[in-house]
């Protein structure tokens, strides 16, 4: 008998925002994205195992990763 399991990363782009940039000092629109890593069973998801979240930067490019508090404060 086989048993077929693995993780898989799937990405989700989340509505973005304008804001000021870090690195280049710049008022640009800044997009926001999810990053869940889940774990299958017979290549079905079955319960994610990771969650992270990610801002870059329109302008220059630049991303930095966010906490979940953060993120909810910029969907507001």
């Amino acid at each position: 008998m086989f048993i077929l399991f693995g993780l898989k990363t799937v990405q989700h782009a989340l509505r973005g925002r304008p804001a000021s940039c870090r690195r280049c000092g710049q008022l640009v629109h800044h997009g926001l994205e999810e990053r869940s890593t889940r774990f299958t069973l017979f290549f079905v998801p079955v319960f994610t195992t990771s969650r992270s979240y990610r801002i870059t930067c329109s302008n220059c490019g630049t991303v930095n990763s966010l906490a979940r508090r953060q993120k909810n404060s910029l969907a507001r």
